[in-house]
């Protein structure tokens, strides 16, 4: 099985495929430095495989070749940055305490 996530700007949101089928998504708002991630769902369908994770690394990845920043209010991909601290820098600085980083 393949697994790739693209950034589908039509409908701000970040989406996983497990092979050709859509596995899940990160929704967001893009502001003119941040990226602002307000939802993230995976079908239940392909719980269990890891994808959430790969998803919010593809994302916030792509955060990051931007040179944007972060800001996680989905409660996922906040906890997936507090899990992988070196992805915090993505969130500016005097937004950690607000976000619990």
């Amino acid at each position: 099985m393949s697994t790739h996530v693209t950034d589908n700007q039509e409908s701000s949101r970040f989406e996983i495929f497990q092979d050709d089928e859509l596995a899940g998504f990160a929704e967001y708002q893009r502001r003119d430095d941040a990226i602002d991630f307000v939802h993230t769902e995976i079908d239940p369908r392909f719980g269990g495989l890891g994808l959430g994770g790969q998803l919010a690394r593809a994302a916030l990845d792509t955060v990051r070749a931007a040179g944007l920043a972060a800001l996680p209010h989905c409660p996922f991909i906040r906890g997936w940055i507090a899990k992988h601290p070196d992805y915090a820098d993505l969130v500016p600085a005097d937004q950690h305490a607000r976000f619990g980083l």
